[in-house]
C-alpha cells in the first residue's frame, strides 16, 4: 500500500485505534437525472462516471459521494479512511470481534479495504487513504463593510454558492446505543454528544469536526442528510435562495444548532432526505478530549431558527412502517 498523508497521533490516548476521516458515502436513488440536477443546483461538482454520479467540491479533488440508480432510495454504505500504520490493526480488530469481511458492493469499489456490515446491515468500509477531515477548525468569516461602502452585491452579481467539503452524514438506526458501541468499538470513533437514545454524534480521534457521523433512532436504517461546509452565514442564506430558485424551496432554516453549534439550512431532496449548508461547527483537536454531554430534548434540534417541518424526522426508507404510522424519528421537541 502507498503511504497516504502524515500520521496524526491521537495525543490524548496513545495507541488508541481509530479512523481519521469519513472518506465518502454511497447512496442509491430512483432517478440519477434528478439527483444530478439537485446536487448541481446545490453547488456540488457532479460528474457522471460509469452509470453513476460522483460528488466533488470545487475547491478539492476528493470524491465525497457515489450515487447509483435503483428501484428506491437506499443508504448504501459509509467509507472511512485510516492511516497505513493502523490498517493491519483494524484487520486484527475485525478478527477479534468475529466480524465477517465482505466483498465490496461493486467491483469498482475494490480499494483493498475491509468491507463489513454494521448492526443495521449497512455496509461499512475502512481503507487506507489521505486524511480528508480538517486538521483545524474551518475558518468562519463575518463580512462587514466600512462606512460609505455597500456591504451586499446585487442579486445579478452574486456568485454561485459552492460548498468547500463534505462535513458529515446523519443516518437512521434502529438502536442508537448499539450503534454507538459499534462505531466506537470497531471503527474507533468517539462519542461527542447525545440526546438520550434518540440521537448521537461522533468524531474522529485524529482531529475532526464535532461529528463526522451522527445517527438518529428509527424503525429501520436510512439516510437523513449530508452536510456541506461553507465559510459564512451569508453563504448559507444565499445557498438557500439559490436552491429555491432552482425549485427546491422545501427545507428547514436558517437556524443554529445547540449540539455542534453550527449554523444551518437544510434543503429537501426529491426523496425526502436533505442536504445541509453548514458553517462554524465545533472542532475537536487530536490533542484534546471532549466532554460528552447528554442533552435534554429541548436542545436536540436547535438553539434558534425557523420552526422545523413536521416530517423533518421521517425515515422515508422505512416506507412500509411509515404507512402504519411508526416510521418517525428525531422527535420534534
Amino acid at each position: 500500500m502507498t503511504q497516504m498523508g502524515t500520521y496524526v497521533p491521537a495525543l490524548q490516548a496513545p495507541g488508541e485505534l481509530g479512523v481519521h476521516s469519513l472518506d465518502h458515502f454511497g447512496l442509491i436513488v430512483p432517478d440519477l437525472n434528478k439527483a444530478q440536477y439537485f446536487y448541481k443546483s446545490f453547488g456540488i461538482d457532479v460528474r457522471a462516471e460509469n452509470e453513476q454520479i460522483s460528488l466533488y467540491t470545487a475547491s478539492q479533488t476528493h470524491q465525497w459521494a457515489r450515487i447509483t440508480e435503483g428501484s428506491r432510495k437506499k443508504f448504501e454504505y459509509l467509507s472511512f479512511g485510516a492511516f497505513e500504520e493502523d490498517f493491519p490493526r483494524f484487520g486484527k480488530r475485525l478478527d477479534r470481534f468475529g466480524i465477517k469481511r465482505l466483498p465490496p458492493p461493486s467491483p469498482d469499489l475494490d480499494s483493498g479495504g475491509f468491507w463489513f456490515r454494521d448492526p443495521d446491515g449497512t455496509m461499512v468500509e475502512i481503507k487506507v487513504c489521505a486524511k480528508s477531515s480538517p486538521a483545524k477548525k474551518t475558518e468562519f468569516r463575518t463580512v462587514s463593510s466600512p462606512p460609505n461602502i455597500r456591504g451586499a452585491v446585487s442579486r445579478s452579481e452574486a456568485q454561485v454558492i459552492r460548498p468547500q467539503r463534505l462535513a458529515h452524514v446523519l443516518f437512521f438506526t434502529s438502536d442508537v446505543a448499539r450503534t454507538i458501541d459499534f462505531y466506537r468499538g470497531v471503527v474507533g470513533l468517539r462519542l461527542s454528544d447525545r440526546s438520550s437514545d434518540d440521537v448521537a454524534f461522533m468524531h474522529g480521534i485524529h482531529g475532526s469536526d464535532h461529528h463526522m457521523v451522527a445517527f438518529a433512532k428509527s424503525v429501520a436504517p436510512g439516510f437523513h442528510h449530508c452536510s456541506w461546509t461553507v465559510p459564512t452565514l451569508d453563504e448559507i442564506g444565499r445557498g438557500a435562495m439559490q436552491m429555491a430558485e432552482c425549485g427546491f424551496s422545501s427545507g428547514w432554516g436558517l437556524g443554529r444548532h445547540v449540539i455542534g453549534s453550527n449554523y444551518f439550512h437544510y434543503v429537501r431532496d426529491p426523496w425526502g432526505s436533505y442536504s445541509e449548508y453548514s458553517c462554524d461547527i465545533d472542532y475537536i483537536a487530536a490533542d484534546k478530549l471532549w466532554e460528552c454531554k447528554d442533552y435534554p430534548a429541548e436542545d436536540r434540534s436547535y438553539l434558534w431558527g425557523a420552526q422545523r417541518p413536521a416530517d423533518f424526522g421521517f425515515n422515508y426508507e422505512a416506507a412500509p412502517q411509515e404507512e402504519e404510522g411508526v416510521g418517525y424519528s428525531i422527535s420534534p421537541r
